[in-house]
């Protein structure tokens, strides 16, 4: 498809899942590129495995690394086209220094993960999942099930891009008092009813605070010992961003004191040794998810928010089409998808 380049049309994908194969092989047939698939994440060790392809296609817990472009650099690899919006796992600045391309899927399907945070709201207060496996048991006692109403309450967003602004809506239509902060106002949903506000105006005043911003050296930890305290007594967190937004021993420490009365997190820190593996027969290192998970007012679904239909059509197109753009003109066209 690139005659006019010296780029071969092989694509290396990593850290890959049957439902990866099954999505890119659908899609391929109107591109026509050449696939490897790897199941193992991409890192320092498993960089050798590229064999003669030009594009590297990576997730959210691989290791792109400088040492990791390096060798990439060394195995003539022109593009690392990342299948998902989020980028903190990508050394930019030696992708540029290697001549190498990066591009991202910018937006798939923000309703995607903003109904997955929803959902997580709604299993936290309502205690869904603990009712389920209640009467699957013929106990059909409500006692420890009690909940409260959403409507009225007072929703705080941290970061109004594609997913911020999806949830907002949803928030606005369960009625609830929606509050936001970023570093730029949107218009827009300042005419739907929400009100921008300072960073700690969010922490102090909102019942539910839901994070929707980019991990970067401004937003690392932004749940804290300090942020917390400000928050009110039992305020409830949801995740469903990246895990380093959150600082995990004090989030540790909210719950215990009692000050923290939800958690809903579908990212995690340290989740590339955890997520998208099946480890019910293994004995987990990790003693702070497993403290997470002993709390009876936490919930944590394994990087989920993202996996539907919808979104993954989009991530597959998106990334054909960022990729054929680049080996053909150079360029992509949305500037959103292009870093480097």
């Amino acid at each position: 498809m690139s005659s006019n380049t010296a780029l071969n049309n092989k694509i290396a994908f990593f850290s890959t899942q049957p439902y990866d194969k099954a999505f890119f092989n659908k899609y391929n047939s109107d591109f026509g590129f050449e696939l490897d698939y790897y199941e193992t994440q991409l890192n320092l060790q498993t960089v050798v495995l590229i064999e003669n392809a030009s594009i590297v296609c990576v997730f959210v817990n691989d290791i792109v690394s400088e040492a990791v472009i390096r060798q990439l650099a060394e195995k003539n690899v022109k593009i690392i086209a990342l299948r998902c919006a989020g980028f903190n796992n990508v050394d930019l600045e030696a992708a540029k220094k290697y001549n190498i391309k990066v591009c991202r899927v910018p937006a798939y399907s923000p309703q995607a993960v903003a109904e997955h945070a929803m959902a997580m709201i709604l299993t936290l207060n309502r205690k869904t999942h603990k009712a389920y496996n209640r009467v699957r048991e013929q106990n059909f006692s409500l006692n420890g099930l009690l909940g409260f109403d959403l409507f009225g309450k007072t929703i705080g967003i941290i970061g109004t891009g594609n997913i911020g602004r999806a949830f907002a809506k949803i928030a606005l239509g369960f009625g609830c008092k929606v509050l936001a902060y970023d570093i730029v106002q949107n218009e827009e949903m300042i005419k739907d009813g929400v009100s921008f506000v300072s960073l700690n105006e969010i922490f102090k005043s909102s019942d539910i605070i839901s994070l929707h911003c980019p991990l970067n050296d401004q937003t690392k930890h932004v749940i804290n010992d300090d942020s917390i305290a400000l928050m009110k007594n039992s305020v409830m967190i949801i995740n469903t961003s990246r895990g380093g937004l959150i600082e995990t021993s004090a989030v540790i420490e909210g719950l215990k004191e009692g000050k923290i009365g939800y958690l809903g997190i579908d990212v995690y820190e340290q989740e590339e040794k955890l997520f998208f593996r099946d480890l019910s027969a293994d004995i987990i290192q990790d003693d702070a998810i497993q403290r997470l998970m002993s709390f009876p007012n936490v919930l944590v679904t394994a990087h989920q928010a993202f996996f539907t239909n919808e979104a993954l059509t989009q991530i597959a197109l998106v990334t054909f089409n960022n990729i054929k753009s680049l080996l053909i003109q150079n360029d992509i066209e949305n500037k959103a998808a292009l870093l480097v």
